[in-house]
């Protein structure tokens, strides 16, 4: 399994405009083949600032599955436009204990 991570850097006073886009963008991530599970979290400290957790299958499913899909193509228009800087997405495996 493979989690997925991003700080994601909301334009200051857009946080309920991307909150919105991001409940409309949701299902093109979850229906996406190898995906597991998504949560989205928000900064106490900085308001603006949200933390992406997406687990999938594996590394594939999110590099070159979603991310050349046409699903993707939505999520990107949906999305994008409201980070800055464009947030580091890093994909992090768990390790057995």
């Amino acid at each position: 399994m493979i989690t997925e991570h991003a700080l994601l850097p909301v334009l200051p006073g857009r946080e309920e405009d991307f909150e919105a886009a991001f409940r409309e963008a949701r299902p093109l991530i979850a229906s996406a083949p190898g995906f597991q599970e998504l949560s989205l979290s928000r900064s106490i400290e900085s308001r603006n600032t949200y933390l992406l957790l997406v687990r999938w299958n594996a590394l594939e499913d999110h590099t070159e599955g979603f991310r050349q899909s046409e699903s993707y193509a939505v999520w990107r228009t949906l999305l994008h436009h409201f980070y800055s800087p464009f947030p580091v997405v890093e994909h992090f495996e768990t390790i057995k204990l």
